[in-house]
């Protein structure tokens, strides 16, 4: 699943579109720190009042907002053992194709107790479930009206669940016109946290517009910080990796091959291929698809930015050393700096100064005069404060 299935899907979640379909609502209210539903409320979505319906459909897209492999992981379902009935891989699959709303009602419940089963929340929670259908449209010929366009759609039917935490709304001063006196306002009923979920997931995964059973997208509260209790012991899914966690790896590999001091120049030519490699897959191919980095690639990057005496046994035996396995995989995207914006943070005790990757081979470190400085090449003057800085004497 890529961003742009994201983000159509997530464009869906409104009133009074044929594109996405709610069927059934399934809230299950947990008190703080107990394991056990204090309450729940099963009901169909077209029976909520249209108020209701627009701060869940609002809820529904912030589960679904933010960068994939930063707050969206696509995780892998773990292989099932036998007699494991409550996998929840199963009562997800289940749960889509079961008539009876009974019967979807009872495997939702069952994994919004493996939630609560071995860990408890300070905080009331409600976890939410919908089921519907999403329908995605095929691509429009120029030739095509808007109902043409609709005539084939690829349809989805999916299940997502939305975690969020309560509160008890602060006391307030408030003015009767009726009494025409000031009273103290004390609500007791908890507030429902919907613009801000703590978790959630989406079942089935989209794969070139088909369903994918045996992966489901999980939603973190923070980016690159996904709760991997969660994602092990409730959906039941395989290990994740961050895109923090693959920058740290393929710095941590480039050390152990080229050691760890490196020149901008070298530092520089690095990123320039690894984006020279996003931008060609982008131009290339109408599906995104983000290339990775494996041994092969991350040595033809190193030769490509002149370092010398690299060999893929070389970096094989670096990824064996750093991740124990010489065949592991990272996304392009997550080991470079962004290009668009000064990404690249430069920190010295004197100051911070942020350039742009493809500028860095402008910055080099030198030795003037017995001190080791900073030195940046420029084409234009530099202004400091509204002052034009003087050029002083030339380094030798």
């Amino acid at each position: 699943m890529n961003k742009n299935d994201i983000a159509d899907i997530r464009k869906r979640f409104k009133l009074d579109t044929d594109l996405l379909k709610i069927a059934d609502i399934y809230n299950v209210y947990i008190k703080g720190e107990t394991t056990e539903i204090f309450h729940e409320e099963s009901r169909s979505f077209s029976l909520l009042d249209r108020e209701q319906q627009e701060l869940f459909l609002a809820n529904f897209k912030k589960v679904l907002g933010g960068k994939l492999d930063e707050k969206l992981f696509e995780v892998k379902f773990q292989r099932q053992e036998e007699g494991q009935a409550d996998h929840t891989q199963r009562l997800l699959y289940d749960g889509l194709e079961a008539d009876d709303v009974d019967e979807w009602k009872e495997n939702m419940q069952r994994i919004a107790l493996k939630t609560i089963e071995d860990r408890t929340y300070e905080k009331d929670m409600v976890i939410t479930f919908i089921r519907g259908t999403y329908f995605k449209t095929t691509k429009r010929e120029p030739d095509e009206t808007e109902i043409d366009m609709r005539d084939e759609v690829y349809t989805t039917p999916f299940i997502l669940s939305s975690l969020n935490q309560t509160e008890l709304p602060k006391s307030s001063l408030v003015f009767d016109f009726v009494e025409r006196e000031f009273k103290s306002n004390v609500l007791a009923d908890p507030v429902i946290k919907l613009a801000s979920p703590i978790g959630g997931f989406l079942f089935p995964s989209f794969t070139d517009n088909a369903a994918d059973v045996n992966h489901i997208i999980y939603a973190a509260s923070k980016a690159n910080n996904p709760d991997f209790q969660f994602i092990e012991s409730v959906l039941n899914g395989e290990e994740i990796m961050t895109a923090e966690d693959d920058k740290a790896v393929f710095e941590e590999i480039v050390k152990a091959v080229i050691g760890e001091e490196v020149n901008s120049r070298t530092l520089a030519g690095v990123y320039d291929e690894i984006n020279h490699m996003l931008v060609v897959e982008k131009e290339s191919e109408e599906e995104e698809d983000t290339p990775t980095l494996d041994t092969v690639e991350v040595a033809r990057v190193l030769k490509a930015s002149g370092v010398k005496d690299i060999s893929t046994e070389k970096v094989e035996r670096a990824f064996q050393q750093v991740v124990e396995d010489k065949s592991y995989e990272m996304k392009a995207s997550h080991v470079i700096p962004s290009y668009a914006s000064k990404s690249i943070k430069i920190s010295t005790k004197v100051a911070d100064i942020k350039i742009s990757p493809q500028d860095l081979r402008y910055v080099k470190q030198v030795n003037y005069n017995g001190k080791r400085c900073l030195l940046i090449e420029v084409e234009e003057d530099t202004m400091i404060e509204g002052f034009k800085l003087l050029q002083e004497e030339e380094l030798e």
